[in-house]
């Protein structure tokens, strides 16, 4: 018997573009085929953003839909979560019409952002659990912990949504991210049950997310973080992404579970 753990690919991001690194995928075309490549790697879902005509991060429902046909006519067994990441560019209110007008299965949502407009931000996560959607809460440091903690209890997010993902350094301005900094994340979690994942910023993310692994996480990686390896050089693809942290899962006597979902426990066993 051994722990299963979950890997999610983020290829893009908001903000990284092609001058950044040639094989990072921005029309949905692109974005499908990576997600494939990856689902053979290891990856059981793909962390989703879209670009406008102009390449800048999007919330536009219609691109969304697009892409999310894409990459399920290539990879149906593949799961899909969107981003609901304002990037410097959209309101509470936007990210709620996105949210409402896609109707994903699954969202990432910032509550350091819904926070900038709480009766709005009420609505958002009353809307989630009303249809099911699954959302995965952004937490960049112990003050949106305790955030994400008092709305649990005032009864603002249903108790149901209990999946987070605990960000490690920063893009702009950059801060690389260290394993070390895992510890804050566990400590200002404990006794709340969640069901979280971890990503990384910079070339450090291998060994940040393997702390994730041993401390019973899951792991997102992928070019929307970090595009280098543990020595400095360009990682060739988001697949060398998922390969390098499969082999340290398996290392570890893990088993990767492309089937599972988001909300799948990393505690289920199998044979």
């Amino acid at each position: 018997m051994t722990r299963t753990f979950t890997v999610t690919v983020a290829p893009n991001g908001a903000r990284r573009s092609k001058a950044d690194h040639p094989a990072l995928p921005a029309t949905s075309a692109e974005i499908a085929e990576t997600a494939a490549a990856c689902f053979a790697a290891g990856a059981g879902t793909i962390h989703l953003h879209v670009r406008d005509q102009e390449g800048r991060h999007s919330l536009d429902a219609g691109r969304y839909r697009d892409a999310i046909a894409a990459v399920l006519e290539v990879v149906p067994q593949m799961a899909v979560q969107v981003t609901t990441e304002a990037a410097g560019l959209y309101q509470v209110a936007e990210q709620y019409t996105c949210l409402q007008q896609v109707q994903p299965k699954a969202a990432s949502v910032s509550v350091r952002e819904m926070a900038r407009d709480v009766p709005i931000a009420k609505r958002l996560y009353a809307f989630a659990s009303e249809t099911g959607v699954e959302v995965q809460h952004i937490l960049y440091n112990a003050q949106d912990v305790a955030l994400l903690r008092s709305w649990l209890d005032q009864g603002i997010i249903a108790p149901h949504l209990r999946s987070a993902i605990f960000v490690l350094g920063q893009y702009s301005p950059p801060v690389l991210a260290r394993p070390g900094d895992l510890s804050v994340f566990l400590n200002a979690t404990a006794g709340m049950d969640l069901d979280w994942s971890l990503c990384a910023f910079g070339q450090q993310e291998l060994a940040c997310a393997r702390a994730a692994l041993l401390a019973g996480g899951n792991v997102r990686i992928g070019f929307e973080n970090n595009i280098q390896r543990p020595d400095g050089a360009l990682l060739r693809e988001n697949t060398e992404s998922v390969a390098l942290i499969v082999k340290e899962g398996l290392s570890q006597g893990l088993t990767p579970a492309p089937q599972l979902s988001l909300s799948s426990s990393i505690s289920q066993k199998v044979s």
